[in-house]
Order: C-alpha cells, then sequence, then structure tokens
C-alpha cells in the first residue's frame, strides 16, 4: 500500500504543486514575524514585516494546513 502512495505522487504533479504551495505559505507565514521597519508595531509588541501579526501568521498557516489536508485526501483517494 505504501508502494502505491509513492507512486501517485510520483504520477500527479499536483501533488507537487500543492505541496509548493503549502511550503509558500509556511515560509510567508514565517515572513510576517521577521523585524522589519513598518507603519506601526504589531499585536506582539514591536515592528515586524506584517503589522497584522500575529494574526496574519496564523491566517497563513490555517491555508497552508487546507492546502496539506486537500493534498493529503487527494494521496489516500488514488490508492
Amino acid at each position: 500500500m505504501t508502494e502505491q502512495i509513492k507512486n501517485a505522487v510520483r504520477q500527479k504533479p499536483s501533488n507537487t504543486i500543492l505541496f509548493g504551495l503549502a511550503l509558500l505559505f509556511v515560509g510567508l507565514a514565517i515572513l510576517t514575524l521577521l523585524p522589519f521597519s513598518a507603519p506601526r508595531e504589531n499585536d506582539l509588541g514591536y515592528m515586524s514585516m506584517c503589522p497584522f501579526a500575529p494574526w496574519s501568521t496564523l491566517a497563513l498557516l490555517v491555508v497552508a494546513g487546507a492546502i496539506w489536508s486537500i493534498r493529503q485526501y487527494l494521496i489516500t483517494r488514488a490508492e
């Protein structure tokens, strides 16, 4: 069964695209917390790349989790 999943992941470019998108959103979530000169402080009390942190960080992580869940569903459905 594990070999079937590996073959399904290798054969479908949509799995790679979804994986890349999930990693992109996780990377963007990390970027929102980096110190940076911004017009105002975020809710954590310092100036970061995104003044809406940590809420924007949580939203990006939720999107990444949703994409990851869709990818996992498509992989298990390929069995």
